[in-house]
């Protein structure tokens, strides 16, 4: 009992521990910083790395000597009988003596020491390695994109959030005080029941957006954790705002970046395939050489009628092979010829792949620096917008008090002034994305 509850203190501790390590707040380059090190998909992209320089070696090492032994131990409990011809043995011609040769049990050792001496195929897997660590390496790189991608687009989610909580909070605020002024003037029967009921209506569907907003800044926030790579439930904490971070993503010197395609990531995958492609070519053409191989082997054999070859007594009779195995291919029925065949028409495929890659990665630049002008135009529409609907909606509130404002018509001028709240936010989110999705084809990450 008392050991229990040690190991489950030593947990208790462990885990507070682990929890006091975790940061509490994060910037947005902190938060891609922290997730390109614990995000579990780019966790197992340096893994595949790792993988990769293991298989080179393990694909070096066929080609390097190779030694094995063997050990092998009978009894014979029932030894097989000859007949030789009595005669040998002065007896009547024509008889047979059965006899037995040899011990019953019989104890050997080998050693033997191979070694390739030439075959095509094991050259082209050489060289195959450099191509695969350059994929998994590009394959690094692409993860790292996305998650640097993802991990921008969570965070603007989790500020918008929170953005659109503040917002709903004040614009319920408000209408509760509008309501609470209507309806005392309904009740002083200085105004109307409907102006009561439009404003009824407006405040249900700013409560009921309210309580979603809430419930969405929990799951983004979530989300966000995730994606870095810590506890979901973790009180993570944003040193950002919406606003400022807005304003630093707009970049108007990233438009006249060149595109360098060698440089876009997808372009380099595109390569790795064609390099494939080519040395599977190389590998085909490669089963119709010959292939060289030599061995030397060493062993000792034994020889008893019991079991007591460990004792030094029974003698140990050594032997050894050198030689080697040479495989010449003569005739295959064209099998060779098509798989050949096949290759080059896989290689001519990798090429037009190469060719269309090329093309979609210049339209997609293209449209990611349109897509990044029209966020920004957007988004000074959305802001100047903004201020217009708060003194359209603010001159309906002060006419509708005056009396010189229906009540549908400040109901219209505050629906547009949410509309329009939530178009800004949405435009900040656009200019965030636009501008991670145009560093990411020109794999720049200012």
């Amino acid at each position: 009992m008392k050991i229990r509850f040690i190991l489950i203190f030593i947990y208790i501790l462990s885990v507070k521990g682990y929890a006091q390590d975790l940061p509490k707040s994060f910037s947005l380059e902190e938060a891609i910083a922290f997730a390109l090190e614990n995000n579990y998909s780019a966790i197992n992209a340096n893994r595949d790395v790792l993988d990769a320089k293991k298989q080179k070696w393990e694909t070096i090492a066929d080609g390097l000597p190779q030694i094995s032994g063997a050990i092998s131990y009978q009894n014979q409990l029932k030894q097989p009988v000859s007949l030789i011809p009595a005669e040998f043995f002065g007896g009547e011609a024509g008889t047979f003596q059965a006899i037995t040769f040899g011990q019953p049990q019989q104890a050997t050792a080998t050693a033997t020491l191979r070694q390739q001496i030439f075959d095509g195929s094991y050259i082209v897997g050489v060289q195959a390695t450099k191509t695969f660590l350059n994929y998994s390496a590009n394959n690094k790189e692409k993860t790292d994109l996305e998650v640097r991608k993802a991990v921008v687009e969570a965070y603007g989610n989790v500020l918008l959030a929170q953005e659109s909580v503040t917002i709903l909070e004040k614009n319920l605020a408000t209408l509760e005080k509008n309501l609470f002024e209507t309806t005392k003037i309904f009740e002083n029967g200085l105004g109307e029941e409907e102006s009561v009921e439009q404003l009824q209506i407006t405040l249900s569907s700013v409560d009921n957006q309210l309580k979603n907003a809430i419930r969405l800044k929990g799951i983004t926030l979530q989300m966000l954790n995730l994606l870095i790579g810590i506890p979901i439930e973790s009180p993570t904490q944003l040193t950002e705002n919406l606003d400022d971070l807005t304003l630093k993503q707009i970049d108007l010197d990233l438009l006249e970046s060149p595109f360098d395609l060698e440089n876009n990531v997808d372009y380099k995958l595109a390569t790795n395939l064609n390099e494939q492609r080519s040395l599977e070519l190389k590998l085909a053409k490669s089963r119709a050489l010959p292939t060289l191989n030599a061995f030397v082997n060493y062993g000792s054999a034994s020889y008893s009628d019991s079991f007591d070859f460990l004792s030094g007594d029974p003698e140990w009779y050594n032997s050894s092979i050198m030689g080697f195995d040479l495989n010449i291919p003569i005739f295959s029925s064209l099998k060779r010829s098509a798989s050949t065949q096949r290759a080059k028409i896989a290689l001519e495929k990798a090429k037009t792949q190469l060719t269309e890659a090329e093309e979609q990665l210049r339209l997609q630049w293209q449209q990611a620096k349109s897509d990044y002008i029209l966020a920004i135009e957007q988004y000074e529409t959305a802001k100047n917008n903004l201020a217009l609907a708060e003194r359209i909606e603010n001159k309906n509130e002060i006419k509708y008090f005056e009396g010189l404002a229906s009540s549908f018509e400040l109901r219209q001028a505050q629906t547009q002034l949410y509309s329009t709240q939530q178009e800004y936010l949405q435009s900040m989110v656009a200019v965030i994305n636009a501008k991670t999705t145009l560093e990411n084809i020109l794999n720049s990450k200012s």
